[in-house]
């Protein structure tokens, strides 16, 4: 065994390879880099993994965590429908993806649809 290092601990889980760090808290660059915020909101539709349904997925926000909570709920009572807000993004439920141009377009946010 010439290579023995340290995998998996009971401990702290994963470790990174390169730091011997627990994988939550490696500081090399085999994590992925943030992406950096052009300032512009994208909205997408997803159906993969969610059972059939369409969610409209809007990301790209550079708000704090309750601004984004205020946001997503005046933008599901303008849809009507119900949706979430997870890591930053707001998911609403259904095809909601010309409205959301439209509302965003006229909060002043830079608005454009991503995906096919």
């Amino acid at each position: 065994m010439r290579d023995a290092r340290l995998v998996f601990s009971t401990g702290s889980g994963r470790i990174c390879p390169k730091c011997s760090q627990p994988v939550g808290a490696c500081s090399c660059e085999r994590k992925k880099p943030a992406k950096a915020a052009d300032g512009t909101i994208r909205i997408r539709r997803e159906v993969k993994g969610r059972g059939g349904k369409t969610v409209t997925v809007v990301s790209g926000f550079q708000l704090g965590e309750l601004e984004l909570q205020a946001l997503a709920a005046e933008l599901k009572r303008r849809c009507g429908t119900g949706g979430s807000v997870k890591e930053g993004e707001v998911l609403i439920q259904g095809d909601h993806r010309g409205t959301l141009l439209t509302l965003l377009g006229q909060k002043g946010f830079k608005v454009k649809p991503a995906g096919g």
